[in-house]
């Protein structure tokens, strides 16, 4: 119980950390006075307007100790913890391995076609803890590298933060096609990135996404074929021996349950999810 409680703990940890450096990297408008000469447009979406206003926001709260800037304050931080506390379920769903897991596990219930069985809780439940334990490996560098460091004073809170959205963002590209990755580099504009680091989250986050999509739905496809003959055997010796009035599906379920059942089916599907994101 006490390591999953730092588990959990560092993903918490991790979630707040990636969306402070998401609102880094998001785009925004500063407003200005307009020149008299309008300035030739420049392809660059980068904003260091944003990361102006977080250095005069912290240098402005926080105590001063022998003439240098010190982290931000108490009110500040627990303003922030707050704040992003409202986005740790999309970035749960958008940044780790749930998106992939909680569709595959779902196209599972559908291709056995047991309903509400198993219940939409349970596969939640399921797909967050697979979630935790692929993620481990990440939340155990971000812990060592990010969290511990902050929590003894080595690291100011942004630089956590960054460490830690570094981290994040390695695990999502390594999960994501390269064709994905190029077409939001295309769409946002920007110079195509030489290094890793060169790529901000909101380039990084959606392809990752859409990624995962692909990927899970291919998993999802592969595993209707085994179901998807037995209901066309079924529903073909149904026709043969006249009992069109009955339906294919009644009868081929308890088959379907028997043949997952008997291959281990949740075991070979935990392996299967669990190797895939390696």
């Amino acid at each position: 119980m006490k390591i999953s409680r730092k588990v959990i703990l560092v993903a918490v940890t991790v979630m707040l950390a990636s969306s402070v450096c998401l609102a880094q990297d998001s785009p925004a408008d500063s407003p200005a006075d307009p020149p008299a000469d309008p300035p030739a447009r420049k392809n660059n979406t980068s904003l260091p307007e944003v990361g102006d206003v977080m250095d005069v926001i912290e240098k402005a709260t926080a105590p001063k100790t022998d003439g240098k800037g010190g982290d931000w304050s108490t009110p500040i931080r627990l303003a922030v913890v707050f704040t992003m506390l409202a986005l740790l379920p999309s970035l749960l769903v958008m940044m780790t391995s749930f998106t992939r897991i909680v569709i595959v596990l779902s196209f599972v219930r559908r291709a056995l076609t047991t309903q509400n069985i198993p219940p939409t809780i349970a596969i939640i439940g399921l797909s967050l803890f697979l979630s935790i334990f692929t993620m481990s490996p990440t939340f155990g560098k971000i812990n060592s590298q990010a969290l511990q460091p902050y929590l003894q004073n080595k690291l100011t809170f942004r630089q956590a933060c960054e460490i830690g959205n570094a981290q994040l963002k390695d695990f999502m590209l390594r999960q994501t096609r390269e064709g994905d990755l190029s077409l939001f580099v295309e769409l946002s504009g920007i110079e195509a990135p030489r290094t890793q680091g060169d790529i901000p989250a909101y380039v990084a986050i959606p392809s990752f996404v859409i990624s995962e999509f692909r990927t899970a739905f291919e998993m999802g496809c592969l595993l209707f074929i085994p179901f998807l003959l037995i209901d066309l055997v079924t529903a073909a010796i149904l026709l043969s021996a006249g009992m069109m009035m009955l339906p294919p599906a009644i009868i081929s379920l308890p088959f379907k349950i028997i043949l997952f059942v008997l291959v281990d089916g949740w075991q070979i599907m935990a392996r299967t999810l669990v190797t895939s994101f390696r």
